[in-house]
């Protein structure tokens, strides 16, 4: 049918192109490897960054101190290249300082020299041999050091005109046996005495209550060991004072317990201090306060206890404290609050 259409004149070639699709040839890769190494840069500048924020000046001189060449012969510095010279923006000297490398220091000065027996001819410190070295065995040093602390104690004296000062002497077992036996013998004293008070409280309690006078004024006589020592208080109570109102009077209901009070106190060796108390009440009396009421009725008592047998010399304080030591703080018109306190003082603890 072409064949017929070219006789004719009238006819067209046709041309069939086919196209191969070549793929291009490799560009190579070395972009990626120079894109990598910014990245990492990158990340260890800003790793760099938040090391420098997150430590402080101490962590940082020693990470420098860590990477320092440790090097006995210098004592110079690494770190002094640029672009920052050896330093950071923290840091005033290098970037690695040799404060951690082995530095040579000198040595204590030989002990002073040594004199014989006779104390002409003087004995002289010798180096130590290689057999001394290589056997460890240390003779030699161990002799001439307890030779050096000798002539220290005895206070010899040292080169230069001076006097060795004398070395503290070590405690011997003599020293820690009397220091022990001390504190054993006063913590048994202590105990003695403790039981002491002890025995005398109850001998004050048994001699109240077995007195039918005085079996109702119990509940006023207020006995207890403190710090201080044992303590014996008379108090008052609502309708049964000890003392008249506003006056330094016992009465004789008082004078009983007091009676009572004394021969357990005579059996006992230590000082006695006695303090009056009262109320809040201001006292009616013209000038007077309640520093002189309670002053006042507390040498009453101790009157009454001379009386009764106490010595004068037993008496170590007498004193009138008005209502500045309250019994009972939450009531200040309290009547408990008007009281004598009759301490004696624990040897161990003075009062």
């Amino acid at each position: 049918m072409a064949a017929k259409d070219s006789k004719n004149g009238r006819g067209r070639a046709v041309i069939i192109k086919k196209e191969e699709v070549v793929e291009g040839g490799h560009h190579g890769g070395a972009w990626k490897v120079a894109y990598a190494d910014f990245v990492t840069a990158m990340m260890a500048f800003f790793l760099l960054m938040w090391l420098l924020n997150a430590t402080t000046e101490a962590q940082r001189k020693g990470l420098a101190d860590y990477f320092t060449p440790m090097n006995a012969m210098t004592s110079s510095k690494s770190g002094n290249g640029q672009p920052f010279g050896g330093h950071t923006p923290y840091d005033d000297g290098s970037l690695a300082s040799d404060r951690g490398a082995v530095s040579v220091a000198q040595g204590k000065a030989p002990p002073p020299p040594l004199e014989d027996n006779d104390g002409d001819t003087p004995v002289q410190d010798t180096p130590q041999g290689p057999a001394e070295a290589n056997t460890g065995s240390g003779q030699g040093a161990q002799a001439r050091g307890n030779a050096a602390t000798a002539v220290d104690q005895e206070g010899e004296h040292a080169p230069g005109g001076g006097s060795a000062p004398k070395q503290a002497q070590t405690p011997s077992k003599a020293d820690l046996l009397a220091n022990s036996g001390a504190g054993a013998a006063a913590k048994a004293a202590e105990a003695q005495e403790k039981q002491a008070f002890q025995q005398a409280a109850q001998q004050i309690r048994d001699a109240v209550r077995n007195d039918p006078a005085l079996a109702d004024l119990a509940r006023q006589l207020a006995i207890d060991i403190t710090p201080d020592g044992l303590r014996i208080q008379l108090l008052d109570e609502d309708h049964q004072p000890m003392f008249a109102s506003g006056s330094a009077t016992l009465n004789d209901r008082a004078l009983q317990v007091l009676q009572k009070i004394a021969p357990v106190l005579a059996k006992l060796p230590e000082p006695i201090a006695i303090t009056g108390h009262t109320d809040s009440a201001p006292y009616k009396g013209g000038d007077r306060s309640n520093w002189e009421l309670s002053a006042e009725r507390a040498n009453a008592t101790r009157r009454l206890l001379a009386d009764a047998g106490l010595p004068e010399s037993r008496f170590r304080e007498v004193a009138g404290r008005a209502d500045r030591d309250l019994l009972l703080p939450g009531d200040p018109m309290a009547s408990a609050n008007r009281r004598i306190a009759i301490l004696v003082v624990r040897a161990a603890n003075p009062h």
